[in-house]
């Protein structure tokens, strides 16, 4: 095993460079990333992976995929598959470690016989809410169950009947018997096994009993020799269960570390939840460019960098806390500010004819594909008499602190002249529809010779040249920054931000964009970053905005050292 070359930078990483220099697993780091699948994965999902798949690359060791498919009412193949795809764009691979509970049933099933027989469980016949009722409270200790006393021989009768499927559905368990006055409620006799007569994703009808979450997880994490168990804090009351059930069995013990796990603002993390919002037709799938899924985040043109670095940059903590949205803003502009290539583009066009310049006649200017990135060189923007801006860089009677184009004011477009506004052209209910104005060929380039200067520059695109497309700009789906805070009888679907979308169908793209392809990614100048979509045709394209060019986590730094300061 090799020891990290720097000091551990989080009490994760001490803990397993301690069990390397003692000895503990042989020097072995063996962690794994056990998702059920039962929905997308989400963004707090992503600081798990990075940090099971990179603790096990810091210390050369070795991380296992497995699926805790343990429930087959709510599991789909579909899942399985988007969890795949979501953990290798992450940047991480498993090699030829995928495994599911599932491979481990028949095990499970006979560590099962082994504690009825050690007289460690017994068949229970109490039904859900009995055995809530009977379980007690945090003040309040439980009551034993009646069928807590069952012979041994009756219990391995009775679970062996319950796999042979003769009993109906909720009519009885197999539970654990520990201790009803536990201070620790998942102490009190859980429920190990449970009848449920439904198709398995990938045994099929096989079995008709099924494993509970709790005894599966930590059995499947000792079958694989899981040296570090890392969990998040939910779990910790549920660590002594987990080495209950070891230690009765006297198997293979990982260690179990529990951290923090991820909260972001203005989001929700939680698969039940994130449902509800797919059927309920709040959001367009699991996708959905507004969902905090990887699925989502990927669709709308975040970057797997931006999202590492996001949880390199929070850390491993013992304690919860909210992560700022704009934190993980802040991050995929810092990562596509070096790589995204800067292109014009109008959203709301309003039609500018340059009156002296020549008609027919179109010319090629220079434009700079990226200035952070030289190596990305430059293209050629078509120029002509016709051209688009944006509708907001116009004001007919302007206010104060607004340079934009006016009429009689003169502004500099990005690449090409100067112009001046001369006339304003309307239709019969008062709307503008066309500008006209002057160029000064001297200015080419963007620059006056004679030094006059301006004070706003305008990006633009060729009428004639023009791509067609739709851009679709994403807000918060939430209005609130933590959407549970919601009136007294709502529910969190209630401060559902109505306005998280706005679609422009109008918008005009200079001609390099005419062959984007889905996935793609862009700055729009003055405008923000943008991602090709999945929807996009041969017909239209469509652009999904992932971020605007604001920086609001660089004023909150900012505000911060001002204040130490």
């Amino acid at each position: 095993m090799t020891m990290p070359d720097s000091a551990p930078s989080n009490f994760i990483q001490d803990l397993i460079t301690e069990d390397i220099k003692t000895g503990k697993y042989e020097g072995r780091v063996h962690t794994r990333f056990p998702p059920e699948p039962n929905g997308y994965l989400h963004i707090g999902h992503a600081k798990s992976i990075c940090l099971n798949f990179g603790i096990a690359k810091k210390f050369t060791g070795l991380c296992n995929l497995r699926f805790d498919d343990t429930n087959p009412t709510k599991e789909e193949v579909e899942y399985v598959e988007s969890i795949r795809e979501d953990v290798r764009w992450m940047g991480f691979d498993w090699e030829d470690r995928m495994y599911f509970a599932s491979d481990y049933f028949e095990q499970m099933y006979q560590y099962a016989v082994q504690l009825i027989k050690a007289g460690k469980a017994y068949v229970c016949d109490l039904t859900a809410d009995e055995i809530r009722q009977y379980r007690g409270t945090l003040t309040a200790p439980g009551k034993e169950s009646l069928y807590r006393n069952r012979s041994v021989e009756e219990s391995l009768n009775l679970f062996e009947r319950m796999r042979a499927g003769e009993f109906p559905d909720g009519s009885r368990t197999l539970r654990a018997r520990i201790d009803m006055s536990s201070g620790n409620i998942n102490m009190r006799d859980p429920v190990m096994y449970r009848i449920l007569h439904a198709e398995h994703h990938r045994t099929g009808t096989k079995w008709c009993i099924y494993p509970m979450y709790d005894y599966a997880h930590c059995i499947s994490d000792s079958i694989e020799g899981i040296t570090h168990s890392i969990c998040t804090l939910e779990f910790e009351d549920h660590r002594p269960l987990y080495d209950w059930f070891l230690d009765q069995l006297d198997i293979y013990h990982p260690r179990q570390i529990e951290f923090a796990r991820l909260n972001l603002s203005y989001t929700i993390m939680s698969k039940r939840k994130f449902i509800q919002l797919v059927d309920g037709g709040h959001v367009r799938g699991w996708d959905d460019p507004r969902m905090p899924t990887i699925s989502g985040l990927r669709r709308r043109g975040y970057t797997p960098e931006a999202i590492r670095n996001l949880c390199e940059r929070i850390g491993v903590a013992k304690r919860d806390s909210v992560v700022d949205m704009a934190l993980l803003e802040y991050c995929i502009r810092e990562d596509l500010n070096k790589k995204a290539r800067r292109v014009m583009a109008v959203l709301k066009p309003l039609k500018v004819v340059i009156i002296n310049y020549p008609e027919g006649t179109t010319e090629e200017l220079d434009a700079i594909n990226n200035p952070e990135d030289p190596g990305m060189g430059m293209r050629k923007v078509p120029f002509s008499r016709v051209l688009y801006i944006e509708r907001e860089d116009f004001r007919e009677a302007p206010p104060k602190q607004f340079f934009r184009l006016a009429p009689g004011r003169e502004v500099r477009l990005r690449y090409a002249y100067y112009i001046t506004c001369v006339n304003v052209v309307k239709d019969t209910d008062g709307e503008i529809t066309e500008l006209h104005c002057t160029y000064d060929p001297a200015t080419r380039g963007g620059d006056s010779p004679d030094g006059r200067k301006v004070k706003a520059t305008l990006h633009w695109v060729s009428a004639a040249q023009a791509v067609e497309a739709e851009v679709r700009l994403y807000d918060y789906l939430f209005l609130n920054p933590d959407p549970e805070e919601v009136e007294e009888g709502k529910d969190f679907r209630f401060g559902i931000n109505p306005n998280s979308l706005e679609t422009l169908t109008t918008c005009k793209l200079e001609p390099a964009l005419a062959d984007a392809t889905p996935g793609e990614r862009y700055q729009f100048e003055r405008t923000g970053y943008f991602c090709v979509d999945t929807d996009s045709s041969m017909e239209k394209p469509v652009f999904n905005r992932i971020v605007t060019l604001k920086d609001t986590w660089a004023k909150i730094e900012k505000g911060r050292k001002e204040e130490r300061s």
